[in-house]
């Protein structure tokens, strides 16, 4: 019974896998008008990362056994892993927040470790600093193209017109497929990864049937993520666009074949923003969506982590205590959150109306 669960979370959290990281990959495409429709936006990408999967095996392994030993991995961690990743991706998706799937991944299975006290740290670190340095030289790149472009745009002014216009399209059709291939070869390892490390599957058939329900979220349930990284950050060039998806399928594929799972919507994301960056300068990181996909970016690995660490400690240890501890400080938090906004409510209501209590 506990095998059939930990598969069906798996499966389900690959589809969350696909709305979330996936569709993002054909965001720009979108975005940019090279697509029209969206339902061919979201088929195309789940073609593309069905077919990135299949080679996703190094990845897999690492998340499998790379991060904590895996004989730890009983049927119960496994499923304790998956269900608390699944539930941070699929409160992101509700909202329509391009989450990092290998970031939540990799909190919860941290998470798992802590509990047992047992971690390869030097491994975790590497990572970490992985996805510190990978959305910089994103943003770093596109923000210089994007300012080469300009002054390309300012001698040649028609050069995003006709048939060059109709080549671009074409080609940031392909890169974003390029870039769903990258998706599904760095993310599929976040749904079967611990299914691999437990021994309750195969590596080739981890990444082909997790391949095939990335894909399947992909289609369903990517819409939303769709429309925040295509229209509501800023609106792309078919060039600007070419450079977004290049960029990012370039260092993802680059990362899967050392095995290392990075955050694929946080690279797109801080490409979009190079990019906006050049174009209109500072004024786009004061767009309320840039600092909300900031925030969750900082908070969800840490949340999965919480997650996987307390339930780990309340259902496998019987460790009330512990659990009570957290749900304490997550109270206090959500208190102390509360307080602030009414505080700041209150000073704006002195401020405007020059009356206090």
């Amino acid at each position: 019974m506990l095998l059939a669960v930990a598969f069906a979370v798996s499966f389900f959290f690959a589809m969350n896998i696909g709305a979330s990281g996936a569709a993002a990959a054909m965001g720009v495409a979108y975005g940019s008008g090279a697509i029209q429709r969206k339902s061919i936006a979201l088929l195309l990408c789940g073609l593309g990362v069905f077919l990135g999967s299949l080679g996703g095996g190094e990845v897999v392994k690492t998340i499998g056994s790379g991060i904590i030993p895996s004989s730890i991995l009983t049927i119960k961690i496994v499923t304790i892993i998956l269900a608390a990743s699944t539930i941070s991706l699929f409160a992101a998706n509700m909202i329509g927040i391009p989450l990092s799937t290998s970031e939540i991944t990799v909190g919860a299975v941290v998470g798992a470790g802590m509990a047992y006290q047992t971690l390869y740290l030097s491994k975790l670190l590497f990572i970490v600093s992985i996805w510190i340095i990978i959305p910089v030289i994103a943003f770093t790149f596109t923000f210089i193209v994007g300012k080469w472009f300009l002054r390309l745009k300012e001698k040649h002014p028609y050069i995003e017109q006709g048939m060059w216009k109709k080549s671009l399209m074409s080609l940031l059709i392909v890169t974003g497929f390029f870039e769903a291939f990258s998706a599904g070869m760095n993310n599929v390892a976040n749904a079967v990864g611990p299914l691999v490390g437990a021994n309750l599957i195969s590596v080739n058939s981890g990444t082909f049937f997790g391949g095939l329900f990335v894909a399947l979220g992909a289609v369903l349930l990517g819409g939303r993520v769709l429309e925040t990284n295509g229209k509501k950050i800023i609106h792309f060039s078919p060039f600007e666009g070419c450079a977004i998806s290049g960029t990012g399928a370039i260092l993802v594929i680059l990362s899967s074949l050392f095995g290392l799972p990075v955050p694929l919507t946080q690279i797109t994301t801080s490409a979009i923003i190079g990019i906006g960056t050049a174009k209109t300068g500072t004024y786009i990181w004061q767009k309320r969506i840039v600092i909300q996909l900031l925030k969750v970016w900082v908070v969800s690995p840490i949340f999965s982590l919480v997650i996987a660490y307390s339930l780990v400690k309340l259902l496998l240890d019987s460790d009330i205590y512990t659990f009570i501890a957290i749900f304490s400080v997550f109270l206090s938090t959500l208190g102390i959150i509360s307080l602030k906004k009414t505080v700041t409510e209150e000073k704006r209501s002195l401020h405007e109306h020059g009356e206090g209590i």
